[in-house]
């Protein structure tokens, strides 16, 4: 039997922070290894206890959890974070992704999709809810798409708007009748044209520069 996913979760809501341990109290492959009240204090813990997944809220007092995410990014970038937030969060939300978060949950979301979503954040994917993107896209003021050479080629577009919707490699290809590696490459072309290193971060960086919608 594999060990269980050690979680950290951080929020200043201790209401929120009881729920989610009630509920991580049910999976038997799941382990809380700490609780955090700001990001100070997530950063310190993070480094103490070594969890596989943090929930990290946005908006805490002190440090919050964006500056929380970019200091874990560069001190423990193995430690996979999951943004939590509420509708009226898409601006934070987008930075979060660029900053390194690998996806996030509305705070009201259902158990089975919680556990979905650390045990996916465990094993490296990438967390997008096509319809919280859909919704970020239709609030979001970007500017017009910049000409030249960071331009995305039409193929590009297809595979970055399928992973918008949350697609895997593997179900991309088969849309597309294209190869996982050839996928792959083309993921590697968006992320060097976006300046990002992950999925989360391209399709972020994306909304601002007005290339999905």
């Amino acid at each position: 039997m594999s060990d269980p996913i050690r979680v950290l979760i951080a929020d200043d809501h201790l209401i929120v922070r009881e729920g989610l341990r009630l509920i991580l109290e049910t999976a038997e492959d799941m382990t809380l290894v700490g609780e955090a009240a700001d990001g100070v204090e997530a950063v310190r813990l993070a480094s103490q206890v070594q969890p596989d997944v943090v929930l990290m809220d946005l908006r805490m007092p002190g440090m919050d959890g964006l500056t929380a995410i970019e200091r874990l990014r560069d001190t423990h970038p193995h430690i996979a974070v999951v943004i939590l937030t509420t509708y009226n969060e898409d601006d934070l939300m987008v930075r979060g992704l660029k900053a390194g978060a690998r996806g996030y949950l509305l705070k009201d979301t259902g158990r089975e999709t919680l556990f979905h979503a650390i045990r996916a954040a465990a094993r490296g994917e990438m967390l997008l809810k096509p319809e919280i993107v859909a919704k970020v896209l239709a609030h979001a003021t970007a500017p017009p798409a910049p000409s030249g050479p960071l331009d995305l080629t039409g193929r590009e577009h297809e595979v970055l708007e399928a992973v918008a919707q949350g697609e895997r490699s593997k179900e991309i290809a088969a849309r597309l009748h294209i190869t996982e590696r050839t996928v792959k490459a083309h993921l590697t072309s968006i992320y060097n044209k976006l300046g990002v290193d992950s999925r989360a971060a391209a399709v972020a960086e994306a909304i601002q520069r007005g290339w999905l919608g």
